[in-house]
């Protein structure tokens, strides 16, 4: 495969409605979110965790697209399999602790790493747990999404009409008879939505990292296929409704880029659309319209005017 040769940055707008896009497990599982601006946040390890595990559906056995970090898997196991894959197996029992004999040895560890686990290839790994394969950065790297407005998440009071045990059952239909309907009211619960938001996460792809991973020009349109699919794979309770709308590519014509990355960022702005015109989100106009709840309440503009020489934009969803 041809090992990629061209920087690549992208920026992806995605949204939430009635859901929770990424809870905050030191909140109660609340939606995270900014507290100084209450603009919602997804982080990239909710995002690589959807591309992991799209590439594992998409790719399901394939050789050189398993996924590193899964789900209950045991890492140092998979250490392991580098060094059955290189020295056979070197005793008749498992060796507690394995390590690199010298320089040679621990890089073709790395590269055996790097070849068979996607997500290694993808977004590095750091891979010394006790079973040492060493680490590696990945040529991709993302930052946490941003919605483009603040967010009012919302509690919503749930209930459970299945009783758990007979007792619970029983103490049910002994209330329900004596007219005592806090017994019947079944088991309460709570579940946190944000009712809708846009979101923006941007990403750099560095062709010199790549060469390291051997990260290929396959593997960047099975990253770009799983940003513009991952959602479409990720269906549950609470995020029932997310979608990838946009997913824009600015890609340069070298290894080390034609332009910053922030300066073509900029080029990609979201406003209102209020009747069919494009207002800036930080218009005072917009308190007198309805808050968004939906993607075309919002424009979304591409500067195409004077792209830096080298850069070239693709528009992929």
């Amino acid at each position: 495969m041809t090992t990629l040769s061209r920087r690549h940055d992208f920026v992806l707008i995605f949204d939430v409605a009635n859901g929770n896009p990424n809870g905050d497990p030191d909140a109660g599982n609340l939606p995270r979110l900014d507290p100084e601006t209450s603009h919602g946040l997804v982080s990239d390890v909710s995002l690589k965790r959807k591309i992991r595990n799209y590439v594992e559906l998409a790719r399901t056995g394939e050789a050189g697209h398993h996924i590193y970090v899964q789900e209950g898997a045991i890492l140092n196991e998979k250490h392991r399999q580098a060094y059955t894959a290189l020295r056979g197996e070197t005793s008749g029992k498992k060796e507690a602790k394995l390590n690199p004999r010298d320089d040679a040895e621990a890089r073709e560890l790395r590269d055996w790493m790097c070849r068979n686990f996607f997500d290694v290839r993808t977004f590095g790994a750091v891979m010394s747990t006790g079973i040492n394969c060493g680490q590696v950065k990945g040529p991709v790297q993302m930052t946490f999404a941003n919605s483009v407005e603040p967010i009012l998440p919302v509690e919503i009071s749930i209930t459970r009409m299945a009783a758990t045990n007979e007792a619970e059952q029983k103490k049910r239909a002994e209330g329900a008879e004596d007219g005592d309907t806090r017994t019947d009211n079944r088991t309460m619960g709570r579940k946190h939505i944000v009712p809708y938001g846009l979101y923006v996460a941007h990403g750099f792809i560095s062709a010199k990292f790549a060469e390291r991973t051997g990260f290929s020009e396959a593997d960047l349109e099975l990253l770009f296929e799983a940003l513009t699919n991952m959602f479409e794979h990720d269906r549950s309770a609470a995020r029932g409704e997310m979608t990838t709308r946009r997913l824009i590519v600015f890609r340069h014509e070298n290894a080390l880029g034609n332009a910053p990355a922030h300066k073509l960022f900029d080029r990609v702005t979201i406003g209102r659309n209020v009747d069919g015109e494009f207002r800036a989100l930080d218009d005072r106009g917009l308190g007198n319209h309805a808050p968004a709840r939906k993607f075309s309440d919002y424009v979304v503009q591409i500067d195409r005017d004077g792209l830096p020489d080298g850069v070239e934009v693709l528009d992929l969803v």
